[in-house]
């Protein structure tokens, strides 16, 4: 899960091989100081920036834009530095742009691994008359590295904070930094076309994705903005479709020898091939003077029409979350200031009685009324806008994304490419009941999932009883299971189940009929014993591989798929044994590609008292009814969650299913 800071907040870093990615609204220069324990920078060979760009474990851009990869390797720092602080600047006096970065967007950060998955993001908010900031700080404690949000900002521009940084001559360094900038600004990457007013939307990288009454946090996932998902959050573009080189591109003025004058100057370096730049989003009609443009699926950024598809549904729940929380923050106004007015007559003993009182009253109640109408015209017209952009994205989502009704099931084909999100179900509010917006969350899975099948009464007041929900439950999990195995590749994605009892038998058909199973679902003790045994075993054999720097020497019948081990019944058939290995694999498996699916009812599991409490608090509880259970922090909704369902009678998940099961089997010979 994404972590979306605030400033001054840290959050560990689980890679050292990393890349930061910088987007702005106009083009802004990128450099990175190396510190020593007290943050002191020694020297101007301590710095890169566009003029020297590669330090040791350390690569920033060449030039002055609006987006930026820096590539950074921990590992290959010299032992002397203990911190990497991230600076963006403005290049005032190159080109007439904007000299404050209160005249211009908020600058969006966000820390990704090498595969485009986002660690941790932060928007540079509160800025005004600063022209350069340090928006992050890496920093080594105990062995550990760590992020944190810094975001502090100097109206003195670059040389005011190098020179806080403790760096001597930093007036000659800051200007040589600025010239080289000037020198590279005829090949500046400039911002992405402005959208309209209607149209326009930040949608950042990395998003909030709700998650529970004891879990709150964000479905998105932080997530963001991806993307996303603090932006407001947003997700940060990625999903394997980014450049393959983790390094941005780099630029050299100098023309290559031989090269004909006045031609075309290739600026590509020689010694790094990069992906081409993403082609532009598709764009929307011009819409008819006074009225909203058309939705266009597909008009967020991103390298990637998936990627792009994915910040549009983030910025679409995003959307939703504000324009609700204005809606309601201006009926509590109405509210209060009726109460307020009703008050102030009532508090006046000659005002009580008679044709003033009823005037006054009469007078709040019509105010109240004005002021909440307003609020809701408000609101309609911009559900009115979501609703028409839910009508096109959703008829354009890929597999990964789409529900089980979308006809992109029908002409599936096992994909080629490791997935950036998956769906898990839709949410809504009950101020537009109608209106889904699609739950992604990040992939590959930082956390467990908790299938409840505890609940008896849905919002709707229909009550279920504990054999259907039980049943409701598994089929859930075998529909989320189907939809893991069927975005990743043949091969990439093995899923074990245990069912102790043989209870989810019936649910369970589909994947055992089809032979998408690694192997059969484990039955009784011994068949608990056996899976789990495996799976810890491969996760004490991956981590101490990782730690001792010798990957390369795991077994070769080793399965390097990401594992699934879906649990039913829980906890059922297991002892203390059994559910010490589960809480470990909950904890541990994730960072080595092990993920836990449990179906199980947290009552049932009372008996173990405050065991089990932290194995419940790591996964993200998911219904298989509808259910408002996902609490959003930054705007205090309580956003209804809808679990996936495969339509009455179709077969799709059967024959989505088959192919799975020939491509392994192809895969395997």
């Amino acid at each position: 899960m994404t972590a979306e800071l605030a400033r001054g907040q840290n959050h560990p870093l689980s890679q050292t091989r990393l890349e930061i990615r910088v987007s702005a609204g106009t083009p802004i220069v990128a450099a990175a100081t190396l510190g020593d324990e007290q943050g002191k920078v020694h020297g101007a060979e301590w710095v890169a920036h566009p003029g020297t760009p590669t330090l040791a474990g350390l690569e920033v851009s060449r030039q002055a834009a609006a987006d930026h990869r820096l590539a950074v390797d921990l590992d290959a720092m010299p032992d002397a530095v203990h911190r990497v602080h991230v600076l963006l600047a403005l290049p005032v006096g190159q080109g007439g742009g904007p000299v404050r970065f209160g005249a211009v967007a908020a600058p969006f950060v966000a820390v990704t691994g090498l595969d485009g998955t986002e660690i941790a993001s932060f928007t540079l908010t509160g800025l005004d008359a600063e022209s350069a900031v340090v928006a992050l700080e890496l920093y080594r404690r105990q062995g550990a590295w760590k992020v944190r949000a810094v975001g502090q900002g100097y109206a003195g521009g670059l040389a005011e904070l190098l020179a806080d940084q403790g760096l001597l001559h930093s007036h000659q360094l800051a200007g040589a930094i600025l010239e080289a900038v000037g020198q590279g600004m005829a090949r500046s990457v400039a911002a992405p076309p402005p959208r309209t007013a209607d149209g326009d939307r930040a949608r950042q990288s990395s998003a909030p994705s709700p998650y529970g009454p004891d879990q709150t946090g964000s479905p998105y996932g932080p997530q963001s903005p991806q993307g996303g998902t603090g932006h407001h959050p947003g997700y940060p573009p990625n999903g394997g479709t980014a450049p393959a080189d983790p390094t941005p591109p780099a630029a050299t003025p100098a023309q290559p020898a031989g090269q004909p004058t006045g031609g075309p100057v290739n600026y590509t370096h020689p010694g790094r091939q990069t992906s081409a730049p993403p082609p532009p989003p598709p764009a929307a009609p011009p819409a008819p003077p006074g009225q909203p443009r058309q939705p266009v699926a597909g008009d967020a950024t991103g390298w990637s029409m998936d990627e792009r598809l994915y910040n549009q549904v983030w910025g679409m729940f995003e959307d939703l979350a504000r324009t609700t929380a204005a809606y309601r923050s201006a009926v509590d106004f109405a509210d209060s200031r009726m109460e307020k007015e009703l008050e102030q007559v009532l508090s006046d003993p000659r005002s009580r009685i008679g044709g003033q009182a009823d005037a006054a009253r009469a007078s709040a109640r019509a105010r109240h009324t004005q002021l909440v109408d307003q609020a809701r015209q408000a609101l309609d017209r911009d559900l009115a806008q979501l609703t028409a952009e839910a009508g096109v994205v959703e008829p354009a989502l890929p597999p990964m994304f789409a529900g089980w009704d979308n006809p992109v099931w029908h002409a599936y084909r096992v994909p080629m490419e490791i997935p950036m999100a998956v769906r898990v179900g839709d949410l809504h509010l009950p101020e537009c009941a109608q209106l889904r917006i699609p739950m992604l969350v990040r992939l590959p899975l930082e956390r467990g999932l908790w299938i409840d099948s505890g609940r008896a009464a849905s919002l709707d007041g229909s009550f279920t009883d504990s054999h259907d929900l039980r049943r409701l439950a598994m089929e859930t999990a075998v529909a989320h299971t189907a939809r893991l195995l069927a975005i990743h590749p043949a091969g990439e994605f093995t899923v074990h189940v245990i069912d102790p009892a043989g209870s989810g038998a019936q649910a369970l058909a589909p994947l055992v009929q089809t032979g998408v199973l690694a192997t059969p679902p484990a039955l009784g003790a011994a068949g608990v014993t056996d899976v789990l045994t495996r799976l810890t075993q491969r996760v004490d054999l991956v981590q101490m591989a990782l730690r001792g720097g010798a990957a390369d020497s795991l077994p070769p019948d080793l399965d390097t798929a990401q594992q699934l081990l879906v649990v039913n019944d829980f906890p059922h058939g297991f002892d203390d044994r059994a559910v010490t290995q589960l809480r470990y694999l909950a904890d541990e498996g994730p960072d080595v590609g092990v993920h836990l699916m449990m179906v199980a009812d947290r009552e049932d599991a009372a008996g173990y008292g405050p065991l089990l409490d932290p194995l419940w608090r790591s996964l993200l509880r998911l219904t298989p009814v509808p259910d408002d259970h996902l609490a959003d922090p930054w705007v205090g909704h309580a956003w209804t969650y809808e679990p996936p369902r495969v339509p009455s009678g179709s077969q799709v998940l059967q024959q989505v299913l088959t192919q799975v099961a020939a491509a392994r089997r192809s895969w395997n010979r």
